[in-house]
């Protein structure tokens, strides 16, 4: 069994995910590859869904019925960040909007920052409780993938 991490718009949510004959299982659904880059999502309702995916670094994109969620697994002691407290872009891309200043407190979950990717939005979301102590790129700014966006303290 995986421990992982979705970041969904409501904020982050640990799922186990398990390992089976046909691939793997999540929460009553079943996932399988394709091979074609999608996963082919069998719903405990017994409906058939289709999702892209995406792999940048750790972290999957996975785009499913028009929305995109961010997959990362966590291991024990990791940060997503080899900046301490920092928030780093996915990949490269356009800042759309800052949705934060420089300290505001924030709760996990909350929307940070708005980047376009691959002609998709980004939400950039905190990840943990705390206050933004930087704010390192504005609206229209060019940004690479591992780029420190935004620091976050507890």
């Amino acid at each position: 069994m995986m421990q992982h991490q979705f970041s969904s718009p409501d904020g982050p949510i640990e799922v186990s995910l398990t390992r089976t004959d046909s691939g793997y299982a999540l929460a009553g659904h079943s996932l399988e590859q394709t091979g074609d880059g999608r996963l082919k999502v069998h719903l405990s309702n017994g409906r058939i869904a289709y999702a892209h995916l995406a792999k940048v670094g750790d972290v999957w994109w996975v785009h499913l019925h028009g929305q995109t969620y961010r997959w990362e697994r966590i291991e024990p002691g990791s940060s997503s960040s080899q900046h301490e407290g920092g928030l780093v872009a996915p990949m490269p891309g356009k800042v759309l909007e800052v949705l934060v200043k420089t300290g505001e407190e924030v709760q996990s979950g909350t929307p940070l920052m708005v980047l376009e990717a691959m002609k998709m939005e980004h939400r950039i979301v905190a990840a943990k409780d705390g206050v933004v102590t930087a704010v390192h790129f504005e609206a229209g700014d060019q940004v690479t993938q591992g780029a420190v966006l935004l620091e976050l303290d507890e």
